[in-house]
């Protein structure tokens, strides 16, 4: 089994690089979609209002998004929660898809959190500030939180060191394919 793991900053385009690789090659695990459904679940949901003392359930993520910008130090307390559910969730749909050929894991922090030994292939997806600025405003993303969750990410030029392969995703979807698409011929 290959796993490949693909990481990179905010709004670079992981998300859509994951799907491109793992489409028609194998499964694939993506660290967000397993962090929003934490977030439907009653009893995490629970804990999280609990830790920070947030009385709306309804309003949860919008909440902790003003006590994030108003003490960054709540990040932190975040991820000490969540990262561990996330891992727990990797680790289950890898021994679920033991026997394919190739596994696809789109994980943002991959290098902050030290999963590299994890994966046989990492790969980086790159694209500058300014674009991925734009990219997170499209998403009705605000810019003071943009930066600070870019600020607490490793720069991109650490990052790059321990992956195996860097795509720049600045042009268009056809060129990222085509990047892509050569990386994976190594594997295949």
């Amino acid at each position: 089994m290959i796993k490949i793991g693909i990481t990179g900053s905010l709004a670079s385009g992981k998300t859509t690089a994951s799907k491109i690789l793992s489409y028609k090659r194998g499964p694939l695990f993506s660290a967000d979609i397993a962090v929003k459904e934490l977030y439907k679940n009653k009893r995490f949901t629970f804990l999280i209002s609990q830790k920070f003392k947030i009385n709306n359930n309804n309003q949860i993520k919008k909440s902790l998004k003003k006590i994030i910008l108003s003490n960054k130090k709540n990040i932190k307390k975040l991820e000490q929660i969540i990262h561990p559910l996330v891992r727990k969730k990797m680790k289950k749909f890898t021994s679920q898809y033991k026997n394919k050929k190739i596994l696809f894991y789109e994980i943002p922090l991959l290098i902050e959190s030290k999963l590299m030994k994890y994966f046989k292939v990492i790969i980086f997806i790159r694209a500058k500030k300014k674009l991925r600025l734009k990219r997170f405003k499209s998403k009705k993303g605000n810019e003071k939180l943009f930066n600070l969750l870019d600020n607490k990410q490793i720069k991109d030029k650490k990052k790059i060191k321990f992956c195996d392969h860097v795509v720049i995703n600045e042009k268009n979807i056809n060129i990222l394919k085509k990047n892509l698409s050569d990386i994976m011929k190594e594997y295949e």
